[in-house]
């Protein structure tokens, strides 16, 4: 994971995951994406052992670090954060050999290679609004000018970072796009604006291929597109409709058979627009407002798969 000691423990996730591990009495072993190492072929870690509480006051203990061959972990959970660079796929690298080596890793290290948060959209056209990805300059002013009003958005950003909507006659359309796609050489992502979110971006957490109960309507702040919590969005849980459960019932077997056993599906109105393998968050929020335990949840479809 991230460093702990920087996490936001009312609103961390993976914090909730290790807290319900740690309920069912099972070890913690804590390492960040610079301790791991390979030697001819075996790939280990400079671990720690550690403890949880659920106090934003004092949150963890760490033991002494030990090196550690990933193979001796019976499941590895992999949640670093976006960017999605060169050093996250070769962070994969070392988990697929502990998956070789019969390790149960979380999400399928292929999966998280393969599934781009934005372009994994693409498998499910019928779910989606309008969608263009391209570096092509002209090819995204011509979808501009046929919806008039867009979001565009890099491949690889989280939290609503460089996230731009584009009006109809806005006077930075080109710079915009110049801008976005490095002047045609990097490919980004315009879909069509859903006015829909002005009540909210909904996040739909998927756990073990299956949706929790209820979403979390993720709603901009004051003067803001954004619905995303790091963007200042506040959010509230919500049951999911008839269209959300539609939706992660569609996606959520697919994700299942790649090996993502925790997801997240970002859905604004009727339509998705990213589906989110990398590091979902949002339970913490779902657990105090609606009293769930998705930690404990994704901790059964561990134990079941162990």
């Amino acid at each position: 994971m991230d460093p702990i000691e920087s996490i936001t423990v009312e609103k961390d996730t993976t914090l909730a995951m290790m807290l319900a591990a740690q309920k069912r009495g099972w070890e913690l072993k804590y390492f960040q994406r610079t301790d791991l190492f390979m030697r001819d072929g075996k790939a280990s870690a400079t671990m720690r052992d550690i403890k949880v509480q659920d106090n934003p006051e004092h949150w963890f203990d760490l033991g002494t670090p030990t090196d550690q061959p990933l193979g001796d972990c019976d499941c590895i959970l992999m949640r670093l954060d976006p960017p999605f660079n060169m050093d996250y796929v070769f962070t994969t690298y070392f988990l697929q050999r502990a998956s070789d080596d019969g390790v149960l890793v979380l999400n399928n290290p292929a999966a998280l290679r393969d599934l781009n948060e934005k372009v994994f959209t693409a498998w499910f056209p019928h779910c989606c609004p309008p969608t263009l990805i391209t570096s092509n300059n002209d090819k995204l002013r011509g979808f501009h000018e046929e919806f008039q009003d867009i979001i565009v958005k890099p491949l690889d950003g989280m939290g609503g970072s460089s996230i731009f909507r584009l009006k109809k006659d806005d006077p930075n359309i080109s710079v915009v796009l110049e801008t976005m796609t490095d002047f045609g050489s990097t490919q980004i992502m315009a879909q069509k604006y859903i006015p829909e979110i002005v009540k909210g971006d909904k996040r739909i957490l998927v756990v073990g291929g299956k949706p929790v109960s209820h979403s979390l309507a993720r709603m901009p702040a004051a003067g803001e597109t954004r619905g995303n919590l790091a963007a200042g969005g506040k959010g509230i849980a919500m049951p999911l409709s008839d269209r959300d459960r539609e939706i992660a019932e569609t996606i959520g077997p697919v994700l299942l058979e790649k090996g993502v056993l925790f997801a997240g599906i970002d859905v604004i109105g009727d339509w998705v627009t990213e589906i989110n393998v990398t590091s979902p968050t949002c339970a913490r929020e779902l657990n105090a407002q609606v009293g769930l335990d998705i930690g404990g949840q994704f901790m059964d479809v561990i134990a079941e798969r162990l």
